[in-house]
């Protein structure tokens, strides 16, 4: 059976985001807040909330259990100095951490003392997109 694992990454969290968009809802201060320290502007794409809740099933899929740090630290960035050299700093939590409610509001992933994972209904939900997306891929090879 077709999983994440098969099919590639960027074309999984569009079709995810696009599913995700029917199911949560995108919070108000979103339009208005940046991603992180590390960052000079709010996200230009307005469907933002949608690909970052997309990739963080992906990555709970992938990596599971995980927390909020470990997901800052992977949306983190270095950041420009003007002095003196750059730095890793980490992703904002908020964003993070309302992705995580949201999400679970939905019950596609759970909390426990471990960190977040994915429940049955989530992995279902992943595996069927990837399932979804490869085969189409094997309708455009033939």
């Amino acid at each position: 059976m077709p999983n994440v694992y098969d099919v590639k990454a960027s074309k999984l969290v569009a079709v995810t985001a696009a599913k995700l968009k029917e199911m949560i809802k995108k919070p108000d201060y979103i339009n208005y807040v940046k991603s992180g320290a590390h960052r000079e502007r709010i996200p230009s794409d307005p469907d933002f909330w949608y690909i970052r809740g997309a990739s963080i099933l992906r990555q709970v899929y992938i990596n599971g259990p995980v927390g909020v740090s470990k997901l800052r630290t992977r949306y983190g960035a270095r950041k420009e100095h003007s002095m003196h050299r750059k730095h890793h700093v980490m992703a904002g939590g908020s964003i993070i951490r309302d992705l995580f409610q949201s999400l679970e509001g939905v019950d596609l992933i759970k909390k426990t003392p471990a960190g977040r994972v994915l429940t049955p209904k989530g992995r279902a939900f992943m595996d069927k997109i990837s399932k979804e997306l490869l085969s189409e891929d094997m309708k455009v090879v033939q």
